[in-house]
């Protein structure tokens, strides 16, 4: 039984409906089919024009292009967390003789590698995969255009060498591997790696006329993990909340969050965001949206969730180019999220307190800068400005007794409570900064110490 609040309002529903609408008869594309999420719910799906002699609907497939590396990222994810390999690890050392054995594979994750963008010539995407049916022929004779490690560029057979290295690992094909791990644990019956019926047909359309022409469907081959997915609207918002969640059955929390932390800067001025490990995390309409985009001929996708709102969005179109599907799946999210703000969780009390970290709570100075200790619902601590910027971060508890920073700027650092010879608490230490209770107290344990004379006017 859903809460009232769970189903769209009717004004939300036609605002969607108005969008996709538009989109497709402005961008001039044969079909788009839309589904919208929140709290990991479909709410909403719906889809304009024609395909094969009928309109689209939640169950014709598309070709979701790039949106593959997501898929990817979390097989290399699941090695790494049953031990298999770290991604701090070179390619060479478990897919040797690749020629670029270096590149570690968190760079191949991040596009951080310097691999080139594309394969050699001729368009690897329009093009039978029997024509680069080995590494060196997806790679080429010049793979790597950049340092190592320097800057983000992306990179599409960068990919291909992930799933090269998945099969090398697990002994067994991409595709079966990421239907055994992924699709069949997560219920995504409708995203497979050759098209399903109903699937829509891929489509140019004129730049100058209103006339098709169909695109050709090509397998993939060694660069199928880079792009060679097909998927429904409502299979990639059902994905979108496991981006958000995890599933303990393919990836926990923590090692999806890893997905969606940014893992190199994005070259100037390209795009306004960061990438992850096979996500992109992008800020537009003053929202933080993780996922990806996706295009091959005859298709482009879109698929966004914003954490903070609790939505996600998918668009889906059947045109080589045209439509902005990312964008719209951003609008989307906007709508919802604008019209229907999240309604918090109850406050709640907790329901059991301990009284020395209780004693810890309160403001705390850095210096003369005060900061507030709170406890957390989740039984961790949280530190920040009370005044204007500054550092902050929220604290787990750590085995040896202190406390691990899990973001910000003490990300990693340990908060540790010292406390004088009788027991009683002297300072915070947090990365060697001392907090005290009070600004610059004479008997504070403050690096540097404290003139005697205490504090004064500016003529005393």
């Amino acid at each position: 039984m859903t809460e009232p609040w769970e189903d769209l309002l009717p004004g939300t529903r036609r605002a969607l409906l108005h969008r996709v609408a538009v989109a497709q008869a402005e961008a001039r594309v044969p079909s788009v089919a839309a589904a919208v999420a929140r709290e990991g719910r479909t709410v909403w799906t719906g889809a304009r024009g024609c395909g094969d002699g009928h309109a689209p609907d939640t169950a014709t497939q598309y070709r979701i292009g790039s949106i593959t590396k997501t898929f990817t990222a979390v097989l290399v994810l699941r090695l790494r967390d049953e031990g298999l390999i770290d991604l701090a690890d070179p390619l060479e050392k478990h897919l040797p003789g690749t020629g670029v054995g270096e590149v570690t594979v968190a760079q191949l994750l991040g596009h951080s590698a310097g691999l080139a963008a594309e394969t050699p010539a001729p368009w690897w995407e329009r093009t039978p995969a029997a024509l680069r049916p080995e590494l060196v022929d997806v790679l080429g004779e010049r793979p790597v255009l950049h340092p190592t490690g320097r800057r983000h560029h992306y990179s599409n057979p960068g990919f291909t060498l992930l799933g090269s290295l998945i099969e090398a690992v697990r002994g067994a094909s991409w595709e079966e591997v990421l239907r055994r791990e992924v699709l069949e644990p997560l219920s995504l019956d409708r995203t497979t790696v050759r098209p399903v019926a109903p699937a829509a047909e891929g489509w140019a359309v004129h730049p100058w006329a209103d006339a098709l022409l169909p695109e050709p469907v090509e397998d993939l081959g060694l660069m199928a993990p880079a792009g060679q997915l097909w998927s429904t609207a409502t299979d990639l918002c059902r994905f979108a909340g496991f981006l958000v969640e995890g599933d303990e059955k393919v990836l926990s929390a923590a090692s999806v969050a890893e997905l969606r932390t940014p893992a190199a800067a994005p070259e100037a001025g390209q795009w306004d965001g960061f990438y992850g490990f096979g996500t992109q995390v992008i800020r537009q309409g003053g929202r933080t949206l993780v996922g990806h985009t996706g295009s091959l001929p005859g298709f482009v996708a879109g698929l966004w969730v914003s954490l903070e709102d609790g939505v996600a969005a998918a668009v889906l179109a059947n045109a080589t180019s045209g439509l902005a599907a990312g964008s719209v799946a951003a609008e989307l999210i906007g709508i919802v999220a604008d019209a229907e703000p999240r309604i918090p969780e109850p406050w709640k009390p907790l329901p059991e307190v301990d009284q020395e970290l209780l004693a810890l709570t309160g403001p705390w100075y850095w210096g003369t800068q005060p900061l507030g200790l709170r406890l957390t619902a989740d039984g961790g601590l949280e530190l920040r400005p009370l005044r204007g910027g500054g550092r902050g971060s929220v604290f787990a508890p750590a085995a040896d007794g202190g406390w691990t920073g899990l973001d910000g700027y003490y990300a990693g650092e340990t908060l540790r409570v010292v406390r004088r010879p009788d027991g009683s608490v002297s300072h915070l230490d947090l990365g060697s900064f001392v907090f005290t209770r009070g600004p610059y107290a004479p008997d504070d344990a403050v690096p540097g110490g404290v003139d005697e004379a205490g504090w004064r006017g500016l003529g005393g």
